[in-house]
């Protein structure tokens, strides 16, 4: 069993935002799925830190969602701050559930265990915040944090924690 973390798919299967007008972004979804069934299990987990799919809102999700659902391993996604369809842990796990999305778990004020550890974390914000409302967002993440670090400590087992943000960046 082995951990894996990846994160920004920008997935647009069911959605018209293409990545692939951007330099470097050619084909990638055809290298993604070559790449993940190469490397990847039914026995291991991703962790898919963010930035999953380019939809606005949850149903718009399905068939990015799907295409992740059909890849080999469990999955656990973590917010992106892309991640616009995003709304609360029920009605995304009720959606998935749903849809027979079977392979696919939310962090969010969480901790999911993977072989001997506790997967643990959040979006995070920027460290840099200018405004009172990125203070505010800050703030809230941090909370999410400590929520879902608390939780992975009750498992007794070593913490892992993935944001989708840096923890640091700039000249840190």
């Amino acid at each position: 069993m082995s951990l894996f973390a990846i994160a920004d798919l920008h997935l647009s299967l069911g959605e018209d935002k293409p990545m692939d007008i951007f330099a470097g972004w050619d084909n990638y979804v055809e290298r993604l799925t070559k790449n993940w069934n190469t490397l990847v299990t039914d026995d291991d987990t991703v962790m898919i830190a963010g930035d999953i799919s380019w939809a606005m809102k949850l149903e718009q999700t399905y068939t990015d969602f799907k295409y992740i659902d059909d890849l080999p391993g469990k999955k656990i996604f973590l917010k992106g701050n892309h991640d616009y369809w995003w709304g609360t842990k029920s009605k995304i796990e009720k959606f998935l559930d749903n849809n027979k999305l079977n392979s696919i778990n939310i962090l969010f004020n969480n901790t999911y265990v993977c072989d001997n550890k506790a997967i643990c974390g959040t979006r995070g914000w920027f460290l840099e915040n200018e405004s009172d409302a990125d203070v505010k967002v800050l703030n809230r993440e941090v909370g999410r944090l400590e929520m879902s670090i608390s939780e992975a400590e009750k498992t007794g087992l070593e913490p892992v924690v993935f944001l989708h943000y840096p923890p640091v960046y700039c000249n840190t």
